[in-house]
C-alpha cells in the first residue's frame, strides 16, 4: 500500500549502494547532507531485527526558506529526507516526500509554486541517478 504523499522508486542496487549513491547525488548538486540514520543498526542495539532501513536528512536553505518565508510550519517537514529500505522479498526501494504533497499539507499558495516545483524536479532527478544502473 503506498503511502499518500511518498514517492517510491525502486532501485537496481543493494540498500548500502543506494544510500552512497544518493548521499553523493545529494551533494553533487549542492545540498547539504545533515544526518545519515541507520535504523536497522539502531534496532540491532536494542536486540530487535529490522532489514536494512537507512534515513538520509538533507537540505539547501536557497531551497526550504522561501518556502518556510510562505509558511513557518512547513519547517517540520525540512529539511527534506529520504529513506532507503530492503523489503521482505529483498527489493531495494528510495522514498521521499513528493515537495508537492508537503506544499499542498501546509497551504502554500501560488506564488512558492516555483520553488516547489524546482525542488521536486531536483529529488526526482537525484533519487533516479542513485536508484538507475548508467
Amino acid at each position: 500500500m503506498a503511502a499518500i504523499g511518498l514517492t517510491t522508486v525502486p532501485s537496481d542496487f543493494g540498500p548500502k549502494e543506494t544510500m552512497d549513491r544518493l548521499e553523493a547525488e545529494i551533494k553533487a548538486v549542492g545540498m547539504t547532507v545533515f544526518a545519515r540514520v541507520d535504523h536497522a543498526a539502531g534496532a540491532a542495539a536494542a536486540g530487535l531485527p529490522l532489514r536494512p532501513t537507512e534515513l538520509l536528512i538533507f537540505g539547501n536553505a536557497k531551497g526550504g526558506t522561501p518556502l518556510m518565508q510562505a509558511e513557518q510550519a512547513i519547517g517540520i517537514d525540512l529539511p527534506l529526507k529520504a529513506l532507503v529500505y530492503q523489503d521482505a522479498s529483498g527489493k531495494v526501494w528510495l522514498a521521499y516526500n513528493d515537495p508537492g504533497w508537503l506544499a499542498g499539507r501546509h497551504g502554500l499558495g501560488a506564488t512558492i509554486a516555483p520553488n516547489v516545483a524546482a525542488m521536486a524536479a531536483a529529488l526526482k532527478a537525484v533519487a533516479a541517478k542513485a536508484t538507475r544502473s548508467p
